[in-house]
Order: C-alpha cells, then structure tokens, then sequence
C-alpha cells in the first residue's frame, strides 16, 4: 500500500470517529433524552467542555479532509522543485495529523476528568445537586442515591468510556500518520534524487 492510500485510509476512518465522537457528546447533553437538565443546567461541568464535539470531533475532521483529499497526482512541487511535490504533500499532513492529536488528546483528557470526577445528579442524602462520586465512581451500591436524572451513572460512565476509547484511536491513528508522513516524505526525496541522477 502506498503512502497516500494509507493516508486516506486513516482519513476515512478519522472520519467515521470524529463523527461518533460528536453524537456520543451530543448524547451527553441529554440523559435519558431529555432536554430539561441541558436547560436547567444540571450537567457535569465536564460535559459541557464539548471534548467530544469540539476535540474529538471537528478538530479531527480536519486532517480526516486532509488524508482524504490527498492523492497521488497533485504532486505539482514544493517552493520551485517540481520533483518534491509528493515529499512535500506527505510532509504537509504531518501538520494536520498534529492537530487531529491535540484534538484527540483533549478528547482523552476530558472524558478521563468525567470518568474519575462523576456526574453531577440530585441525591436523596443530600436532597441537593452535587457531585457524589469524586471519589467512588466504582462503588456500583452507590449509584442508586442519584435521583435525577435517573440512570445518571451509568449514562455517563457508558459515554465518557466511550468518548475515552474514540479519542485514544483518534490518537493512535493521528499518531500513524504522522509516520506515514514522515517515511513517505523521506522516500520521495529519496526517490526524486534518484531520477535526478538518472
């Protein structure tokens, strides 16, 4: 495989997880499907850092349109050497596999600050809307003392996991092709020295 189809390989599957990532975070704003705790302001403070829409998603659509779009033949040079367009193409992407990375890291970053901090819910000990699991998300007993919104828990827990897993690949994946770039890059130069000398 080329580098380029490797390249839109990866971009078509950023594509596919940025667009998860964004309904995954969408979903985050309304437990159960309802409105009335988004309207309220009864959500995480983690949910509304928008890691899934803004991180995971249109900052990894960026380089995703980028992989897509290159291709083998608008290789037209790079400043003045026409035998350096493909090296330079490659090379290009590493910059928006770079942004697709701090995308996908902000993405893994808050999803892991909503996993380890807990939701946000009404509890019938407190009788208030506080954060009761900043320290024992995992005690399962426990989840039952959020009241609203109900299954609150387990809504955030599945999401923000979920939220967590899409921004690792988005990582990896970036990560990926930044080596893909950067070999594809060295093996034009190598090869547009090699028709040179010919």
């Amino acid at each position: 495989m080329s580098f380029v189809k490797c390249a839109r390989c990866i971009g078509y599957k950023l594509l596919i997880l940025a667009l998860l990532s964004i309904v995954a975070n969408i979903l985050l704003y309304f437990p159960n499907g309802e409105t009335r705790f988004a309207s309220e302001h009864h959500l995480g403070k983690y949910v509304e850092c928008l890691h899934g829409i803004l991180g995971g998603g249109f900052l990894v659509l960026i380089p995703a349109a980028v992989f897509i779009g290159l291709h083998n033949d608008n290789c037209c040079g790079c400043f003045g050497h026409e035998d350096r367009g493909k090296s330079c193409v490659m090379l290009s992407s590493v910059l928006a596999a770079f942004v697709g990375i701090l995308g996908s890291g902000y993405c893994i970053i808050i999803s892991a600050l909503g996993l380890s901090h807990g939701p946000y819910c009404f509890t019938h000990l407190e009788r208030n809307w506080i954060y009761p699991f900043t320290e024992y998300l995992f005690e399962y007993k426990k989840w039952a003392d959020c009241l609203e919104p109900q299954n609150i828990v387990q809504w955030n827990v599945t999401l923000f996991s979920i939220l967590l897993v899409l921004g690792g690949i988005e990582f990896i994946l970036c990560f990926i092709q930044i080596i893909n770039a950067i070999l594809g890059g060295l093996c034009g130069l190598c090869c547009s020295h090699e028709e040179v000398s010919h």
